[in-house]
């Protein structure tokens, strides 16, 4: 039915904290439950809750009654992963985006839902993992009153974390444009098979990004052409910066993606020339021991010399053995120097 909450098994408890700003005054508190929180709220000042997990629905159904929240929207913020998009509901608007996170040691990436509640006096946001995201440079400037995002409204601070979000993006893309670069060294000089995995790796990783961002810059595009009551004129325009950001994103990640399609064309054609080259100093030995093959066929025939004269004489000649290896070894250096002077011997080293 619509509305009704799944929650995955394996999902993360959810962990409630408050951010609570005014230009003056600044405070945080963690570890809410849902009916603290609205002890905190209130309309002299922004409030921030941020939720992250979504493994249990008892709390979030809590805290739809507290911040009357339609069944759809909690239904789009608890059952992920969401198309992200841009809704409006009733004095609220509900931003579905996705964020990208960096793994340690540069060893991939994964997406993770956040969902924006927007509201004229607060901003509740709901991320799937309790850990690790990218708003942390917005705290510490709601903590330091850097900026100019505690003298603006929860629509800056919502445009804030969306940026954040978006500018996420652009670390990850120069991990995957260095790795792009060892590649294109790797498949010119050494292509392996593990060079084929990591091309196709890449591509799906690309093909993930691309997946995350196009529908945020469609979301971004229908916020600015149709705006909204909850954001004013001055801060649709920090929504534009946004939209430009995940236009450079997109444009990014198709010119990556078009090098890693040229990667798996130059990683075919060196395996094939490599191949060449193989059957080419194969060809040249083969050429070289055919006619030492035909010589040492014919007297491998044993005729009886006793029977005629013409029967293999130069099987009773002193010198018959010595006689037929330099034969031998004459037409193999012939070969050779034919061979050299037509450039076919200039093969590359195969490692």
């Amino acid at each position: 039915m619509p509305g009704t909450l799944r929650i995955e098994p394996n999902a993360a408890q959810p962990r409630i904290s408050l951010i609570d700003y005014n230009e003056k005054n600044w405070f945080r508190v963690d570890n809410l439950s849902p009916e603290e929180c609205s002890t905190y709220l209130n309309t002299e000042s922004v409030s921030w809750i941020d939720v992250g997990g979504i493994g249990d629905s008892k709390v979030y159904q809590k805290l739809g009654d507290l911040f009357q929240l339609h069944p759809l929207i909690l239904e789009d913020i608890v059952n992920v992963p969401q198309r992200p998009k841009i809704e409006e509901h009733d004095n609220q608007l509900l931003i579905i985006s996705q964020m990208v996170v960096s793994k340690p040691n540069n060893a991939g990436f994964w997406l993770e839902q956040v969902s924006f509640i927007l509201s004229r006096y607060y901003l509740l946001t709901v991320q799937e993992e309790p850990e690790e995201d990218c708003f942390e440079r917005i705290r510490d400037r709601l903590k330091l009153n850097k900026g100019s995002i505690r003298k603006q409204g929860a629509d800056f601070l919502a445009y804030a974390l969306w940026d954040a979000i978006i500018d996420g993006f652009f670390p990850v893309l120069e991990i995957l444009g260095d790795r792009i670069e060892a590649l294109e060294d790797e498949v010119v000089i050494n292509p392996t098979p593990q060079t084929l995995s990591e091309i196709h790796q890449i591509k799906r990783e690309l093909l993930a990004l691309r997946r995350a961002i196009w529908p945020q810059r469609d979301a971004l595009n229908t916020l600015i052409r149709d705006g909204s009551p909850l954001i004013n004129n001055e801060v649709s325009r920090y929504f534009r910066d946004c939209y430009d950001h995940t236009i450079t994103i997109i444009d990014v990640i198709e010119t990556y993606r078009e090098l890693a399609s040229g990667l798996m064309d130059v990683y075919l054609s060196a395996v094939s020339n490599k191949m060449n080259e193989v059957m080419q100093l194969l060809t040249v030995i083969s050429t070289i021991f055919i006619p030492l093959t035909f010589i040492a066929g014919i007297y491998g025939m044993n005729f009886n010399t006793e029977k005629s004269r013409w029967n293999m004489p130069e099987l009773n000649w002193s010198f018959g053995y010595a006689f037929c290896l330099g034969i031998m070894g004459a037409i193999a250096i012939v070969l050779l120097f034919f061979f050299w002077r037509k450039g076919w011997l200039k093969i590359r080293q195969l490692d």
